[in-house]
């Protein structure tokens, strides 16, 4: 009996079903173009700590198996562990898994380091923003080399070196799936979007700094902040303190579909995080037609459209140029499809492992299509 080529994705968490677009949308649709691309190949993810509950499901074809580990800590994580060891001895014997995909370099790249230097299969971490920064425990508990780590971005690539003296030899961004954006041209009827969770990291109280002061140029300047977090409430206050009820709406969290329609009908898209391994609500804002202003780099090469600052005084003046300036182009600009994203974590594999042979001839017919 012939095995069936698998590759086993490891994940602090997933989607808990189809309709659950909000659940790290980056790394769903990754998954998703990765099994739309590959049909042959069987992919499962292993999720450690959501879904809560201990459930065997399918998603878009792909077979998810959740733990249920809730975040638990001490005894019941290593406990979770040992779990997670056994679910990929099972998988291991009854499937030819070619290889192991980590998000982020945490307890699930722990896993999956031993499991695959165990069994000499292939194993890559994707870093993808957090867990690059000083602290993380994983790299002195793994010894990754840089071969077997995948930066998210240069900026995290860089960031790796500076903190864990690794650098990583794959630099792979996310990417954009096109077809979730509607057809057409809307108006563009909002000024500034800011989208992503209300934490203190992404810097939402200087995207209201902004507002407040555009709009003593420009009083009927409307804003859309979507999300939700810890800070809202705080937002809310300075909100109602600078007067600009009718300037900002601070609505809660959106659907994934719903968020890139509110992108198509953005002129500017405002990121103030101080810290980010590559948002892709950056580059969804790009292929929408905003215009995108931030104080992150992810790229050394910035794409067309994106503009990056130092400071608040910068951020301010460049959003009110770009407002202010009827040429402002509006167009798509697409850096990264997913597509691209899904076939340069394929090729890692491909080149690492005669076992993946039988998809070859697809790529090949992909390449060649291009050609």
């Amino acid at each position: 009996m012939i095995k069936p080529q698998t590759l086993v994705i490891l994940t602090p968490g997933f989607p808990v079903n189809e309709l659950d677009s909000t659940c790290l949308p980056p790394q769903q649709i990754f998954v998703r173009s990765l099994k739309q691309q590959y049909p042959n190949l069987d992919i499962v993810v292993l999720t450690f700590e959501y879904p809560l509950a201990k459930i065997t499901y399918n998603w878009f074809g792909v077979k998810v198996i959740a733990l249920g580990g809730k975040n638990k800590k001490r005894l019941y994580r290593a406990l979770n562990w040992a779990r997670a060891w056994r679910v990929l001895q099972q998988l291991n014997k009854q499937q030819n898994v070619v290889g192991l995909l980590s998000f982020w370099l945490d307890e699930c790249a722990l896993v999956g380091h031993y499991f695959a230097k165990k069994h000499n299969i292939q194993h890559f971490s994707w870093i993808l923003g957090q867990d690059a920064k000083p602290g993380n425990r994983y790299f002195k508990m793994m010894k990754p080399t840089g071969d077997s780590l995948i930066a998210l971005s240069d900026f995290i690539r860089k960031q790796v070196y500076t903190n864990y003296g690794i650098m990583a030899k794959h630099t792979i961004p996310p990417g954009v799936d096109v077809s979730g954006f509607e057809p057409g041209k809307p108006d563009k009827d909002i000024d500034i979007l800011g989208v992503g969770s209300l934490i203190a990291l992404k810097q939402y109280d200087v995207f209201i700094e902004v507002i407040k002061t555009i709009s003593r140029y420009w009083p009927d300047i409307r804003a859309v902040l979507c999300g939700k977090g810890p800070e809202k409430e705080n937002l809310q206050k300075l909100i109602h303190k600078y007067g600009l009820e009718k300037n900002i709406l601070l609505c809660n969290e959106l659907s994934h579909s719903e968020v890139l329609a509110l992108m198509q009908r953005s002129r500017v898209f405002l990121h103030t995080s101080n810290y980010e391994g590559f948002g892709v609500v950056i580059l969804e804002a790009l292929y929408a037609g905003a215009q995108v202003v931030s104080f992150v780099k992810p790229m050394d090469e910035i794409a067309e459209h994106h503009s990056a600052v130092s400071n608040l005084e910068q951020i301010q003046q460049k959003v009110l140029e770009l407002l202010l300036d009827e040429q402002t182009d509006h167009s798509s600009v697409l850096p990264y499809p997913i597509e691209q994203t899904a076939e340069k974590i394929m090729h890692l594999f491909i080149q690492s492992d005669d076992a993946i042979c039988d998809i070859l001839p697809a790529i090949a017919e992909k390449e060649s299509s291009v050609l």
